[in-house]
C-alpha cells in the first residue's frame, strides 16, 4: 500500500488521522478530491488521502486499515466509477462496519455528478459494476458491497449540482471542523483552572452571530492572558478553515512584520515587498473585507497596534471574531469618557477582565509543577500552601517556583519559602517590571505608595493626600493604575493589589542588597523605620519641620520626601520593633 501525501501529515507526532478520503483517482483526483483535501489540511485537520492505484493485493490491511479504523470522520466521494473500483467498495464496507451504532463516527457521502438514487442502485450506472464483481469476487462479497452503498445512501450528504464546487467544498470544510471540535475532549492536561475562563469567552465570542467581534482579555502579567488566548485559538481555528492568525508578542515585535505575518498566516502568500506601514494596512483592509478570519493580538499596549492590524469591525467579513490580550486598557479610553469607559465603548470592544486563580486551581497548578500530580504527598502538604500563599496564586509564580523546586527535598522547599518572603523571584519581577517601567513618575510614586502603605487602606483619605502633594487632582493617575491592571477598588472602596504586585512594589523601595535610600524611599519595614529614626533623632528633636495637615491620615512627612505609617512611628516611640 502507498498512500499519498496526506500519510506524511502525521510524522512522528503519533496522532492518528481524523478524517479518511473515500475516492475514484481517476474521475476526483485532481479536482474534487484533491481540492478538499488541501482545504482540510490547511484548517489544520489531520486527513488521509490513498492512492488506490498503487496498492497491491486483495484485502486492506497495514497503514490503510489503520487510517480507516483512526478517523472518526469520513468523506465518500462517489463519482460515475467508484463502484467499479473493489478498492473504494472495500473502503466503503470497513467505514459502515465501524460506523454502525457508533455515534462518535460520521459519514459524510458527497455526490459527484452522480445522484442518490444511482448509489441505492436503482439506476444502472453502478449495477453494472456491481454484476462484474459478482462474477469475479463472489457472490457473498457483492452482497455486503451493495449493501453498504445503499446504506450510506440513506444518509443525507451533498450534490455537486446543488452547490457548485467551491461552496461544496467550504461546506464541507466547515462541518468537519464543527463535528470535530464538539467531541474533541483533549484539551491539555497543563492547562489548570482554565475551563470556566475558556467557557466565558465563548459566550462573549458567540461563533454563531454573524456580526464582528472584538474582545479584550485584559489582567495583570503572569495571570494566564496569553494561555487563556492559546487555548481558546486552538478550540475554534479550525471553524475559520485557513483564515486564522495569531500574533504573539505584539508589543515587541515591528508593526511591518506583524503585517506581514498577518497577511501571509491569513492569504498563505509572501509580502516581502511590504515597505511602510499604510501599505499593510491598505492591504489588510482591502483583502480581508469580505473574509471571515480569527485572529488573536498578544500583548498589545497601545491602540496604533490595533488601527495598524486590525482597525475597525468594517475591515472583516461577518462572523470575524478579533481577540485582543493586554495588561492595559488604559490606551482604549478616548478623552472626556468617564470611570464607565467600558460600557461607552461596548459596542466595539467586548472586555473580560482576567480573574485570579482559585485556591484550588493553584494549588493543582503549582503540585503539577513541583511533583508531578494534583496533591502532594502528605508531609509536602503543609509547606505548599504555604508557598502558594506567598506567591498569591499568580500563575506565573506558581510556574516559575514550581518548576525550580521540582525533584528538590522539603528542605529546599524550605529555604525558597523564607527567600520569598524576603525577595521576589527574579524571573517573576523582570515579568511585572514591564507595567511599571511603563507607568509616568508620578504614576509611579502612587503605585509604590500603595504597595507600602495604601494597601487595603481608604482610598479617599489617600487620594487627597496624593492631591495635596502633587498639587492637582489625582484621580486620573488611580484610574490609569486601575486601567493597567495594577490596582483594584474593593466594593467597600479600598485600594488593593495583588501580593505579586505589592512586593514588587516593596522590592523597588527596599532592594535585595538591603540598602535604604533617604530620598524618595518609603519606610514601610518597621525594623528600616526604626533604624532611620534613631538616626534622624537629632532633626526632631533640634529642627521644626512643617507636619502636613493631613497628618491623621495612615502616613506623614518627617523629612525630605520620606513617608512613615503612623501606626509604624506610633510603634517606635514605645518599644523595640519586633523581630
Amino acid at each position: 500500500m502507498a498512500a499519498g501525501t496526506g500519510s506524511s501529515r502525521d510524522g512522528g507526532s503519533g496522532r492518528g488521522y481524523e478524517v479518511f478520503l473515500s475516492f475514484r483517482g481517476p474521475d476526483t483526483r485532481l479536482t474534487m478530491a484533491d481540492c478538499l483535501y488541501n482545504d482540510l489540511i490547511h484548517a489544520g485537520i489531520r486527513v488521509f488521502k490513498d492512492n488506490e492505484e498503487l496498492r497491491f493485493g486483495e484485502e486492506i490491511e497495514g497503514g490503510l486499515l489503520q487510517a480507516i479504523n483512526d478517523s472518526r470522520i469520513y468523506i465518500p466521494i462517489f463519482s460515475e466509477n467508484y463502484a467499479s473500483s473493489k478498492w473504494c467498495l472495500r473502503e466503503l464496507a470497513r467505514i459502515v462496519e465501524l460506523s454502525r451504532g457508533n455515534d462518535e463516527r460520521v459519514i459524510l457521502p458527497i455526490f459527484y455528478e452522480v445522484d442518490v438514487d444511482d448509489v441505492k442502485l436503482k439506476t444502472k450506472l453502478y449495477r453494472k459494476a456491481l454484476r462484474k464483481h459478482k462474477s469475479e469476487y463472489g457472490k457473498d462479497l457483492a452482497k455486503k458491497w451493495k449493501k453498504a452503498l445503499r446504506e450510506v445512501a440513506r444518509i443525507r450528504g451533498r450534490n455537486l449540482k446543488d452547490h457548485g464546487l467551491y461552496e461544496l467544498m467550504n461546506l464541507t470544510v466547515k462541518e468537519v471542523s464543527s463535528l470535530l471540535w464538539t467531541r474533541r475532549t483533549d484539551v491539555p492536561d497543563h492547562l489548570v483552572g482554565i475551563k470556566d475562563r475558556t467557557d466565558e469567552i465563548m459566550k462573549r465570542l458567540d461563533l454563531e452571530a454573524f456580526d464582528v467581534r472584538f474582545i479584550v482579555i485584559y489582567g495583570m502579567g503572569g495571570i494566564g492572558k496569553t494561555t487563556l488566548g492559546e487555548a481558546i485559538f486552538r478550540q475554534i481555528s479550525p471553524q475559520f478553515q485557513r483564515h486564522c492568525c495569531f500574533l504573539k508578542d505584539v508589543r515587541t515585535h515591528d508593526i511591518i512584520n506583524l503585517q506581514k505575518k498577518l497577511l501571509s498566516d491569513i492569504f498563505h502568500l509572501s509580502c516581502t515587498k511590504l515597505s511602510f506601514i499604510d501599505e499593510g494596512v491598505d492591504m489588510i483592509q482591502t483583502r480581508f473585507h469580505d473574509k471571515k478570519v480569527l485572529i488573536v493580538l498578544d500583548d498589545i499596549d497601545n491602540r496604533d497596534q490595533i488601527m495598524r492590524l486590525v482597525g475597525e469591525p468594517n475591515w472583516f467579513g461577518g462572523g470575524s471574531r478579533i481577540i485582543i490580550t493586554t495588561r492595559n486598557i488604559e490606551f482604549l479610553v478616548k478623552e472626556g469618557e468617564d470611570d464607565n469607559f467600558l460600557a461607552s465603548i461596548s459596542g466595539q470592544f467586548s472586555f473580560y477582565n482576567m480573574p485570579v486563580m482559585n485556591l484550588h486551581d493553584a494549588f493543582q497548578l503549582f503540585c503539577e509543577r513541583a511533583l508531578g500530580c494534583a496533591e502532594p504527598p502528605t508531609d509536602y502538604m503543609d509547606i505548599a500552601y504555604k508557598l502558594i500563599n506567598v506567591l498569591g496564586g499568580l500563575p506565573l509564580a506558581l510556574n516559575v517556583v514550581g518548576s525550580i523546586l521540582r525533584g528538590k527535598c522539603r528542605r529546599t522547599w524550605e529555604d525558597t519559602l523564607r527567600k520569598l518572603k524576603n525577595v521576589m523571584n527574579e524571573d517573576v519581577k523582570k515579568k511585572l517590571m514591564i507595567s511599571y517601567e511603563a507607568l509616568e513618575p508620578n504614576q509611579q510614586q502612587i503605585y509604590l505608595d500603595i504597595a507600602c502603605f495604601c494597601f487595603n487602606k481608604e482610598k479617599t483619605i489617600a487620594v487627597k493626600y496624593w492631591d495635596a502633594i502633587f498639587r492637582y487632582s489625582t484621580k486620573i493617575e488611580l484610574n490609569i493604575l486601575i486601567h493597567m491592571s495594577l490596582i483594584k477598588i474593593s466594593n467597600d472602596n479600598k485600594l488593593w493589589m495583588h501580593d505579586q504586585l505589592r512586593d514588587l512594589g516593596r522590592s523597588i523601595v527596599h532592594p535585595e542588597s538591603g540598602e535604604i535610600h533617604m530620598k524618595g524611599t518609603r519606610l514601610w519595614s518597621p525594623e528600616d523605620a526604626f533604624h532611620v529614626v534613631q538616626i534622624e533623632t537629632v532633626i526632631f528633636t533640634s529642627t521644626c519641620f512643617p507636619v502636613h495637615p493631613l497628618a491623621s491620615s495612615p502616613f506623614y512627612l518627617i523629612s525630605s520626601q520620606t513617608y512613615i505609617c503612623t501606626h509604624w512611628l506610633l510603634l517606635l516611640f514605645s518599644r523595640e520593633p519586633e523581630t
